[in-house]
């Protein structure tokens, strides 16, 4: 799930402006009130220009102004994710909760936030947070759903399917969950049965056709399989989400060769696209290609500062290359990470990798 995909670059300005818009008039306020509203002026003519870190600088002197404003900090977490700072996102979003922790919005967008820095297991409770405060908000059991897939909670998962088709029975992200849940469990009859049924609902969703295609060849139904590949593609050839899926698939059936072509073509019709890079840094490790691995992985620590994955891989590259010093920096840095996860099985893996070095 992408934060506010579904919207507008002008909807997003509008949403900021709602977060941090001043409630007094202007008429009625102290100088130190109108300070503070200057400094929220200059920072939506920021944001509107796009220049958010500048934003972010401003909104910041605002806070210091009015530190108990949580409207403020919302703005802040939501500036630092659109950024890709995850981890100074999440903080914004405490900060906003300490100051109003019933607000269901700021919790949504903290497990957005976690979620996105690799922090799944906080995320799925920030999750379950904003579900209580707002149990009818479709976006939350989502999110939760997507988080719970990447801990490999499957059950909790599938129990997320049931709750969004009962407030929706037309939610396709909930029937994407079930099938991946079913998928990752190699329940490959059960997923066939239940995909086929689910493709037929919504023929036009490529992501329910390519999950179908993906038991097909789980199978080895490899006819089956690559006709819906094929036809998936047809659908919407320069569609860089759609060739990611089929990248991911062709990964996971170790057709290496061809999902570098797949995370390749991503790259050429969204070049920022981290997922694509990530997968071919996953490619690069899982082939052997360790110089390629430690280029891939050193670019996405860039990306992805606070996703501690990226940096017990790194360490792995580096240690097949022999470069031991390297590959013990970004281990502990990877340490590091898991830890401020309380990833204890993280932490655990990067000590076996340290003690082989």
């Amino acid at each position: 799930m992408q934060f506010f995909s579904q919207l507008t670059p002008l909807a997003l300005l509008t949403l900021l402006l709602i977060l941090i818009n001043p409630t007094k008039p202007l008429l009625a306020q102290s100088p130190g009130r109108q300070q503070i509203n200057g400094l929220l002026e200059q920072g939506r003519e920021l944001v509107e220009k796009r220049d958010y870190q500048s934003a972010i600088d401003i909104y910041q002197q605002a806070a210091t102004l009015d530190p108990q404003n949580p409207k403020i900090y919302s703005g802040i977490g939501y500036l630092q994710a659109l950024l890709g700072n995850f981890s100074a996102a999440s903080l914004a979003y405490q900060r906003a909760l300490s100051l109003d922790p019933d607000n269901g919005e700021f919790y949504y967008a903290l497990a957005y936030s976690l979620a996105n820095g690799g922090d799944y297991s906080n995320a799925a409770t920030a999750y379950y947070y904003a579900i209580q405060l707002n149990p009818k908000d479709i976006r939350s059991y989502i999110g939760l759903g997507v988080t719970l897939l990447r801990q490999k909670d499957y059950k909790r998962a599938s129990e997320v399917y049931q709750w969004v088709v009962a407030l929706d029975p037309s939610n396709q992200q909930g029937y994407e969950i079930m099938g991946k849940a079913l998928l990752e469990q190699e329940r490959t009859p059960e997923a066939i049965d239940f995909l086929q049924k689910a493709a037929t609902k919504f023929p036009r969703n490529t992501e329910l056709r390519l999950q179908l295609a993906s038991a097909y060849l789980n199978q080895g139904d490899l006819q089956n399989g690559l006709e819906i590949l094929e036809s998936v593609k047809r659908l919407d050839p320069t569609n860089a989400k759609l060739q990611l899926k089929i990248g991911i698939i062709q990964e996971k059936q170790q057709r290496y060769v061809e999902a570098l072509q797949s995370y390749r073509r991503v790259l050429y019709f969204s070049p920022k696209n981290v997922e694509a890079k990530a997968g071919i840094a996953r490619v690069n490790l899982s082939q052997g290609d360790y110089m390629g691995a430690i280029i891939a992985y050193q670019e996405l620590t860039k990306l992805l500062p606070d996703n501690p994955d990226v940096y017990y891989n790194l360490g792995l590259a580096f240690k097949e290359r022999g470069r031991k010093k390297e590959a013990q920096e970004a281990l502990k840095q990877a340490y590091q990470l898991y830890q401020n996860q309380a990833n204890s099985q993280g932490m655990q893996q990067v000590e076996g990798l340290l003690e082989k070095l």
